[in-house]
């Protein structure tokens, strides 16, 4: 339930480009006002356009269209200027143009790619392999999806030998753990022959735990402490999200409570929320509620948030509907509000409380808050489509519904029953068939089976978590297809083979 405990809370040392000269300006005002000086002048200032541009690209309060700007104007940009760009664009809403960046730097500019390069762009892939929005990837990108860039940086890095920087192998392991190749990432990870950091350990601890490798996650943190390698947050984090997607209740529950005593590390909320998402699902709602009420930390509206949706997962709709009571208590956080709403009115729906949704869709209403279109992204030929819920405006959707209509008719000869509890609304069982057949990833899998070449791995990122007839229906057509399927939702990965998944029916 909690995404900051699992994949996005993934640790990634990056290697900063050297330091730039000695910045000055700490507002954009002041950049702007040195700018147009150094314009006046009409000389070329190659140390104050590269202080404007490096406080545009990076400060907190700067702004990237300008430092583009700026860099346009210095007359010989160096490695460390493009560098700069790559690293603002990995961290920002943004981080295609980061690829923009670096295919550019590899094609076309005099300066290449150095060892200061690559983190930042394979980060851009990580990101881009998780990202629920946008459309399909234009410009200099156009050809390619985040995971074939992912995969050509791989070739040069090893062509240049710079896969042997830890910071630069740590990122390789994110961005196939973030893009569905895990086998991948665990082959960087054993190529590390030497130095490995807390940081690689991690992220493929992480990286097991997260795509339902959750004994291999334990283990390798095991041998993690036979070469004494001490652990951080972040290890504890990832360590906990293997035995809360395993299922391992007792093994979760202790590994929390001698976290500080066995390996030094204080328990934050993020580890609580594991713990709390551990038991929840698990339905010991009561002990879930103890922790949360007992936690020396203040928690806040996610944990309440968690153990609710364990409720409407577990059917106890009383303790629900007293929490929900306690939770429209608490001052929230407006980026919690619609999240917190959206809850609301599921269990009620579940509960088959009609008014109270509608009070509840009501509210939201009036806040100006819309709950996210579920939406699903397939590559194809390194190019990224994006489908919504009921999306009628692909190119081929004509072809994609007679698809969806073929999947159906053999679903029809498995004797596939619709989970019609999955739609919660008030509406007949006809409208809810309707309903689930129209769900974005059934849309992007139509698409990959049409587009794709029999045995072809097909892979779906979705920004929703996963309803519980997409689950089935995906394994019932990896068998019927023989197709491997991976999946990422909103909480983890899913590897559908043979008419089972990697997360054994719990996610």
């Amino acid at each position: 339930m909690l995404n900051s405990t699992l994949i996005g809370a993934l640790p990634c040392t990056l290697a900063a480009p050297p330091p730039p000269p000695k910045m000055e300006i700490n507002s954009m005002p002041e950049a702007l006002q040195l700018h147009a000086q150094t314009l006046k002048s009409g000389k070329t200032q190659q140390k104050s356009l590269t202080n404007i541009f490096t406080f545009s690209a990076l400060s907190s309060n700067g702004d990237l269209t300008y430092a583009r700007l700026i860099l346009h104007s210095i007359p010989s940009p160096n490695s460390f200027h493009y560098n700069t760009m790559i690293r603002a664009y990995s961290r920002s809403p943004d981080p295609i143009k980061a690829l923009h960046f670096f295919l550019y730097m590899a094609r076309n500019s005099p300066t290449r790619p150095d060892k200061f390069t690559y983190p930042f762009v394979l980060k851009s892939c990580a990101r881009l392999g998780l990202s629920h929005q946008g459309k399909q990837l234009h410009g200099a990108c156009a050809e390619t999806g985040a995971l074939s860039v992912g995969m050509r940086v791989h070739e040069v890095v090893k062509e240049q030998r710079i896969g042997l920087k830890a910071h630069v192998s740590t990122a390789l392991i994110d961005m196939y753990v973030k893009c569905g190749c895990i086998e991948s990432a665990r082959r960087v990870f054993d190529e590390i022959s030497v130095n490995k950091d807390v940081y690689s350990w991690t992220a493929m601890i992480a990286g097991l735990a997260s795509h339902g490798k959750c004994e291999d996650a334990i283990d390798l943190f095991n041998q993690m402490q036979e070469l004494s390698i001490k652990p951080d947050e972040r290890t504890m984090t990832s360590v906990l999200s293997a035995y809360r997607n395993a299922g391992l209740v007792s093994e979760g529950y202790r590994f929390l409570k001698t976290m500080h005593k066995k390996y030094g590390v204080w328990p934050t909320i993020q580890h609580y929320g594991c713990v709390v998402d551990l038991l929840a699902r698990a339905g010991h709602l009561s002990d879930a509620e103890e922790l949360i009420k007992k936690m020396p930390i203040k928690p806040d509206g996610v944990l309440w948030r968690t153990l609710i949706w364990g409720c409407k997962v577990n059917k106890d709709m009383n303790r629900a509907e007293r929490l929900i009571d306690h939770l429209k208590s608490l001052k929230m956080d407006s980026n919690d509000d619609c999240g917190n709403l959206v809850l609301i009115g599921n269990v009620y729906a579940s509960a088959g409380k009609w008014l109270d949704k509608a009070r509840t869709r009501e509210l939201m209403n009036k806040r100006g808050l819309v709950k996210p279109p579920g939406a699903s992204k397939i590559e194809i030929d390194g190019a990224v489509h994006e489908f919504i819920v009921g999306d009628s405006d692909h190119p081929e959707a004509e072809k994609i519904y007679a698809k969806l209509d073929e999947i159906e008719e053999k679903l029809r000869e498995e004797k596939y029953q619709p989970k019609l509890h999955e739609v919660l609304l008030e509406v007949d069982d006809e409208e809810k068939a309707f309903q689930l057949s129209h769900h974005s990833e059934k849309l992007a899998l139509a698409f990959g089976l049409i587009k794709t070449n029999p045995g072809t791995e097909i892979r779906i990122v979705k920004n929703l978590r996963s309803c519980e007839d997409c689950h089935a229906f995906m394994k019932v057509i990896s068998k019927k297809y023989h197709r491997d399927i991976i999946m990422r939702d909103r909480i983890r990965f899913h590897h559908f083979s043979n008419g089972e998944c990697s997360c054994k029916d719990y996610w």
